[in-house]
């Protein structure tokens, strides 16, 4: 088929190098512009830019696609479906009516359930045992398109973000190659009314430890957030990000180191810090951290309340 692909971070590349070994012909890649980043401050283009480059693909990268003239050069592409998938942009009706099968979004939740911004993030945080990509064709609503294939996997006790993140890429890109391969034959299914919950973008407020919590909420923020924007905490004045983590036995005042494991209480029960890191350090395993870093058996973590 005749794509235009539509993806701007690291989890769209594996798609679009699934849909050019599966031979489909890619008639534009469009993607966030480059911006400014590292030390420098130079524009960096973004993943999906760098490796449409080295395919040797045409990169459109417009700020917006509202303008009549943006969207008439889309349509000029004459492409048989658009595949989407982390984007960034909103696809106005023109655009979504464009191609001759519409625009197709590779989402990573189990639709209904978390539509919008976080969903990898918001279903380790809430305790999900599954999730899993849907093929959604697009309409103007967020995320509220009838379901093409969907594709469930189950959430690790003690996945992180990254890990689950770098999972639902790979079944995204071989259920999207799936889908364009049956697209006339697909059933179109719609999402039930109830179930809709909605993943709200990340608030990096949100990333401070609540010792206070029960070690199973604990644990799911320092999973969820992992690597960004990294759950944290303050040990003896210097914040701490939590990288990852498990529940473990053990009770005590919350925010209390329990034992030389770097197991800390909870306000039920208590969790075992596994990967940290300090400010202006590399993320290092427990056992390496506390060599540099030793923190001894009865301090207690700075907790919510205390501090900025």
């Amino acid at each position: 088929m005749r794509v235009i692909f539509m993806g701007t971070p690291e989890f769209s590349v594996p798609v679009l190098e699934a849909l050019v070994y599966a031979g489909h012909e890619i008639a534009a890649v469009y993607c966030q512009p480059p911006r400014p980043a590292g030390r420098g401050k130079k524009d960096r283009p973004t993943p999906v830019h760098a490796r449409a480059i080295e395919l040797g693909l045409e990169v459109r990268h417009p700020v917006s696609l509202k303008g009549a003239e943006e969207q008439a050069a889309f349509a000029a592409l004459d492409a048989d479906v658009a595949v989407v998938v982390a984007y960034g942009l909103i696809l106005p009706q023109p655009v979504l009516d464009a191609p001759r099968f519409g625009c197709l979004n590779i989402h990573a939740s189990l639709l209904p359930r978390w539509r919008g911004a976080a969903p990898i993030h918001r279903a380790i945080m809430a305790g999900d045992a599954r999730t899993g990509i849907c093929i959604m064709q697009m309409e103007a609503g967020l995320d509220t398109g009838p379901v093409l294939l969907r594709q469930e996997t189950e959430i690790g006790a003690l996945e992180l973000t990254s890990e689950l993140h770098d999972r639902l890429s790979e079944i995204g890109a071989g259920l999207i190659v799936e889908a364009l391969s049956t697209l006339p034959d697909l059933v179109p299914e719609e999402q039930p009314v109830q179930g809709v919950t909605y993943a709200t973008k990340i608030d990096k407020a949100e990333a401070r430890i609540d010792w206070q919590a029960p070690a199973t909420e604990v644990d799911r923020k320092i999973r969820g957030l992992s690597p960004f924007p990294g759950a944290w905490c303050e040990v003896e004045g210097q914040r701490i990000k939590v990288l990852a983590s498990r529940v473990a036995p053990g009770s005590g005042e919350p925010g209390t180191v329990l034992d030389e494991t770097l197991t800390v209480a909870c306000g039920d029960g208590a969790v075992e810090l596994l990967r940290l890191q300090r400010a202006g350090k590399g993320v290092q395993d427990r056992e390496t951290f506390l060599r540099g870093f030793p923190i001894a058996i009865g301090v207690r973590l700075a907790p919510k309340e205390d501090g900025a």
